[in-house]
């Protein structure tokens, strides 16, 4: 499933390094209160940081395990703009822009074609 989407509002992430985790990999997590319903905070064991989707991991207390390979890149879109959206998930979708850069936007950014 793809869908052309345009850039309605202008994105930028606040993040300026991805982070990549493969399937398997444990983490913590912490209860945060986060504006997308979905999404828990996860540390790595180097101490790194990021967002995941709660429907990735396997919960085990206080540790949680991806279910699925991941990385936490965050796609800069300017209005106007068009993303081919691969996958969505908890209110962000994974998107290819027009130069061939992919990342996480928020689906709030952008509006079906």
């Amino acid at each position: 499933m793809s869908e052309t989407s345009r850039v309605i509002r202008s994105y930028q992430s606040p993040y300026t390094a991805p982070l990549t985790l493969p399937k398997g990999e444990r983490l913590t997590w912490e209860p945060r209160e986060c504006e997308w319903p979905g999404w828990i905070w996860c540390t790595t064991d180097t101490g790194e940081s990021r967002w995941l989707p709660k429907n990735w991991v396997e919960v085990e207390g206080d540790l949680c395990v991806l279910q699925r390979d991941y990385t936490a890149t965050e796609l800069n879109v300017e209005e106007g703009e068009t993303v081919t959206v691969l996958l969505m998930e908890s209110g962000w979708g994974w998107g290819t822009n027009e130069s061939g850069q992919s990342g996480w936007v928020p689906l709030e950014h952008l509006q079906p074609e």
